[in-house]
């Protein structure tokens, strides 16, 4: 098991590497290169910029089991599919039973925010 982290506009890195560090557990830090995140006791991979580049690279390298934090609804859909734990930054779990309802809010929104 693992912790990776979307770090692009993460505010829970510090605490999550905390927690990694206390169970003994690897924890990877992904980010873009707009943003710099080096962290001692923590791995950081750093992808070019790009619509979710950064997203592609954490669902690539998760296995079922890891922990993921993101406040990414559609990341955390593709890391649920992948048999992975998904937290936000609050600590909500994200799951099959509230995924549903969190991209159709998502959605909404998008088109709310596109109608002027």
């Amino acid at each position: 098991m693992k912790i990776l982290i979307d770090a692009d506009g993460c505010p829970v890195v510090d605490l999550a590497l905390k927690a990694a560090k206390e169970k003994g557990v690897e924890c990877l830090i992904l980010c873009d290169t707009s943003h710099v995140f080096e962290r001692e006791g923590a791995k950081t991979l750093t992808f070019s910029k790009g619509k979710d580049s950064v997203d592609f690279a954490l669902v690539n390298r998760l296995d079922a089991g890891d922990i993921v934090i993101t406040q990414d609804y559609g990341l955390a859909a593709m890391c649920l599919a992948k048999q992975a734990s998904v937290l936000n930054q609050d600590g909500m779990e994200y799951c099959d039973t509230n995924m549903d309802g969190l991209l159709f809010a998502r959605y909404v929104s998008q088109k709310v925010r596109n109608s002027g």
